[in-house]
């Protein structure tokens, strides 16, 4: 068992007690559809394939054979990016290198730190903790999410957490490089369709219903048996 597959596990425990209070809305306030449909809807064009996930996109794991992807727009800032935290880091758990899971920033242009926190993302990425990073911004969201005011010093102090070098953060942090990296991602959901998030695509296709942990599982396991 690697490292990081020991920290996943290790997430999924605490992040279960978090997603108790946690509210299942999206950043937008739309309520989350209730049903926990499988994916019906039709794959995305051919055209538009090419930007559902990038050559620079976030794969938090990859599978071997590229069978299964599940692609993420998420709101680190949405609470009910949040609840769907922990079923994915279950089923990243579970299914090992056998999906690849892809990450990509949508922050909503309402939630006062959502954006700073994609970017806070990124830039820890740059030093090779992007996935912790990732995980305490959910892990800690009932502390920061919701606020008006900004939580730069918070997710300084998740930076201290995960020993990065400050400097070179807060440098990343503030880069126009970092800032535009999150913008393309934002862009490219937007010419998918994406209005609100959690928003997930399986394999082309956009998920339909409320995104748990049964429901995304049921909707992997069904392209892992084609």
């Amino acid at each position: 068992m690697t490292r990081n597959t020991k920290l996943s596990l290790v997430v999924v425990a605490v992040v279960a007690v978090v997603a108790g209070i946690l509210l299942v809305v999206n950043g937008t306030g739309r309520q989350v559809p209730s049903t926990e449909a499988v994916s019906s809807a039709d794959s995305l064009p051919t055209e538009a394939q090419s930007m559902l996930v990038r050559p620079d996109s976030h794969r938090l794991t990859s599978a071997a054979d590229g069978k299964v992807t599940v692609v993420e727009f998420l709101d680190l800032e949405c609470e009910a990016c949040g609840a769907a935290f922990p079923g994915v880091e279950q089923l990243r758990a579970e299914y090992g290198d056998r999906v690849t899971f892809v990450m990509r920033y949508f922050p909503i242009r309402s939630h006062r730190n959502a954006e700073l926190a994609a970017r806070a993302v990124e830039a820890a990425g740059r030093q090779g903790k992007l996935e912790p990073m990732y995980q305490l911004m959910y892990i800690n969201q009932p502390q920061w999410g919701d606020q008006q005011v900004s939580h730069r010093d918070t997710f300084l102090g998740f930076a201290r957490q995960l020993s990065l070098d400050i400097a070179r953060f807060e440098s990343d942090l503030d880069s126009p490089e970092v800032a535009d990296r999150v913008r393309r991602d934002q862009a490219d959901g937007t010419a998918l369709g994406v209005r609100g998030t959690p928003t997930f695509f399986i394999n082309g296709s956009v998920f339909q219903g409320r995104p748990t942990y049964q429901g995304l599982k049921a909707a992997i396991d069904q392209e892992l048996a084609r």
